[in-house]
């Protein structure tokens, strides 16, 4: 499974308070889908499929977390 952090999402051209808005945003959507796991305020890496939901487009390359 891929995953992602908000250090790839900049890197992506997000500013740093979108982009932990969007991994907070997934995070949400994935535990509103029954992953407990991401209740965790520590945990700030989600999979890529949950970011490509939250923003609409299909992140390409490998594992983009750091």
């Amino acid at each position: 499974m891929e995953t992602i952090d908000y250090t790839a999402l900049i890197k992506l051209g997000y500013r740093q308070h979108t982009a932990k808005n969007i991994i907070r945003q997934a995070k949400c959507w994935l535990v509103e889908n029954g992953y407990e796991f991401y209740l965790n305020k520590r945990c700030g890496v989600v999979p890529t499929y949950a970011v490509e939901k939250m923003i609409g487009i299909k992140i390409e390359g490998g594992s983009c977390n750091g």
